[in-house]
């Protein structure tokens, strides 16, 4: 098969578009023939190297696949050849493109238990933009967030694709948002999604202004999966017990800390790492009834996975890009 590999950790210049062995089906797997697959910082992390969790190289990473089954393994009952199917990446093996061998290629395989019949109104392109995405936003908001109705929250990050998600699954759940972004184009469209609010952090500090918004009361919860130097005001923008809720860090995982706000206002701060697949189903269906919208979707052939890394590196777009092989 071909496939998008990752051959030593580092710059895009190390992924390289090559013949791959075909993955071995398995007992209990499904092979599938990859249609499109959503790209996430993960990605990016998994090939700049993380500390801590060790890739073996080479390495292909993509977690947000949707396909067709190509064949199954001895025991696996439900799945046919042809049929279009999610994959729930969070298997019990690892994560997939994290862990174990992911979808930047033409054929990946899974464990039976974490594939997905997919809902046919969706089309593969979309369909790839909804596990990581929905599934990290549904449980960081509802399983560990405890969110809501009526809370007021404040999204930084929002118009990538968990932000966009988190924005979505919250207004949906009767939360009022203010969704942070990088420019006016962004907010706009954002504000398309259903943000109640939107602050530009290029030219506002968006502490202070989620702080007035609040009628200076703070925000209920705050989410924050950029870290770096978004840490201490997203404390700040927090009304007392308000919660900060992290499922990552894209611009930093050691940032400068200041306690002061987490004692004096008894705030919370509460992590959350992965989903199941039921939320990864809630999302798949949330999307084909139309109850949840997608962003813009961006695609780039497979083997362009490098131009594609740049463009989420630089924050130069909005919504969710997606890989088709070529």
């Amino acid at each position: 098969m071909k496939a998008a590999v990752i051959e030593a950790h580092g710059g895009v210049e190390n992924i390289v578009y090559r013949e791959f062995p075909d993955p071995e089906v398995r007992p209990g797997d499904v092979l599938v023939r990859v249609k499109a697959c959503g790209l996430n910082h993960f990605d990016i992390f998994v090939r700049r190297g993380i500390p801590g969790l060790p890739v073996k190289l080479p390495f292909i990473s993509g977690g947000d696949i949707a396909g067709t089954v190509a064949a199954v393994g001895a025991g696996v009952e439900g799945f046919e050849i042809g049929d279009a199917v999610l994959v729930d990446p969070m298997t019990d093996e690892g994560m997939v493109g994290e862990e174990v061998q992911g979808g930047m290629a033409e054929l990946v395989r899974v464990q039976h238990q974490f594939v997905i019949s997919l809902d046919r109104r969706l089309s593969f392109e979309r369909a790839a933009c909804v596990p990581a995405n929905f599934g990290t936003a549904n449980r960081m908001l509802h399983a560990n967030g405890g969110l809501q109705k009526d809370d007021l929250l404040l999204v930084l990050g929002a118009s990538g694709g968990v932000g966009t998600a988190t924005v979505q699954l919250a207004r949906a759940h009767g939360a009022r948002v203010i969704a942070c972004a990088g420019s006016d184009e962004k907010c706009a469209r954002l504000q398309q999604l259903g943000a109640d609010y939107t602050i530009n952090y290029s030219r506002e500090d968006f502490s202070r202004q989620a702080w007035a918004i609040s009628g200076k009361k703070g925000v209920d919860v705050c989410v924050n999966f950029t870290g770096g130097e978004t840490w201490v005001p997203s404390l700040r923008a927090l009304k007392r017990y308000g919660k900060l809720l992290t499922c990552g860090a894209t611009a930093g995982f050691d940032p400068r800390e200041d306690i002061r706000y987490i004692w004096q206002r008894e705030l919370r701060i509460i992590g959350s790492n992965g989903y199941l697949k039921e939320d990864v189903e809630q999302g798949m269906r949330g999307v084909a009834e139309g109850r949840l919208a997608l962003p813009e979707i961006r695609t780039f052939p497979m083997s362009k996975l490098a131009e594609a890394e740049s463009l989420m590196e630089a924050r130069d777009f909005f919504g969710k890009i997606v890989l088709i092989p070529d």
